[in-house]
């Protein structure tokens, strides 16, 4: 009894230690980037057009909140379909399946680099797209689709079978229990991996600079080459001349994030509360 007392102990402490030590190192990170970057927070820094003087993150953030969407746009469905069909139609256990998740989870854990260099070949110089809003958004969609099919399998997978056996014991058939029953239950794990994937979308860089290019202006069409907010970070570090603004940046990419995930956690929330 005395060891199983210290043994619960023990891990309490571990436990306790790990969440301090987590949220001491995420908060040194955050203020770090707030004492670095507010006090560089100029007018100038966001004016309409970039320039050399101004550096102006205006064009990179338009950028940002436009490419954003448009990778959302086209692999949500297919990330959300495809798990509706592993989950909900493939048969249980088979090859197939097991297949595909293996093969999901691996392209889940590939730097966003070999993306961008697959990004490159292919659309940039295949499809013959050039450094394109377009050619960076498909590279974007391919590299979060992993994430989104997977949370949303798992989501899925989470409904309880007396569900369905309720709404398949009630008359309903097929389609109308997964689009009525266990969608909608699953609709908040489906958001929390859209969430984390559009995280990933406004703080990837590696895979925009071979795909979307680097040019500072806001994209008048699809085809044009534009960089995000935090390509635009990262130009600035590496020429050396802009520090101070590009941790500015950084301040401003952050806001963005957290604004995000907040409107898309109270979403679901939402959404949650309403089944």
């Amino acid at each position: 009894m005395k060891n199983k007392k210290l043994s619960e102990l023990f891990m309490a402490l571990i436990t306790h230690g790990a969440a301090l030590v987590t949220l001491g190192v995420l908060s040194f990170l955050v203020i770090f980037i707030f004492v670095k970057g507010v006090p560089h927070l100029t007018p100038s820094l966001f004016s309409p057009s970039y320039n050399s003087k101004n550096v102006s993150l205006t064009p990179a953030l338009v950028s940002t909140v436009l490419m954003t969407p448009m990778a959302l746009v086209i692999t949500t469905p297919l990330g959300v379909f495809a798990a509706i069909y592993l989950t909900e139609y493939a048969k249980r256990g088979s090859r197939w399946v097991t297949l595909v998740r293996v093969t999901t989870e691996a392209l889940s854990g590939i730097p966003s680099i070999v993306y961008g260099l697959f990004g490159s070949l292919f659309f940039v110089l295949f499809m013959g797209w050039g450094y394109s809003v377009l050619a960076g958004v498909f590279t974007l969609s391919i590299m979060i689709l992993p994430l989104i099919m997977r949370s949303s399998e798992e989501a899925l997978k989470s409904v309880p079978d007396a569900y369905r056996e309720g709404a398949f014991g009630l008359g309903a058939g097929k389609l109308r229990t997964v689009f009525k029953i266990v969608l909608p239950s699953a609709m908040p794990g489906i958001l929390a991996g859209v969430i984390l994937s559009t995280g990933r979308i406004v703080g990837e860089t590696a895979a925009l600079i071979y795909t979307a290019g680097t040019v500072a202006q806001i994209p008048s069409n699809p085809m044009q080459s534009a960089r995000t907010l935090s390509v635009h970070m990262y130009a600035l570090s590496t020429e050396g001349l802009h520090t101070n603004e590009s941790y500015a940046t950084a301040v401003v990419l952050l806001v963005v994030v957290i604004l995000i995930n907040m409107a898309s956690a109270k979403i679901s929330r939402r959404i949650g509360n309403q089944e």
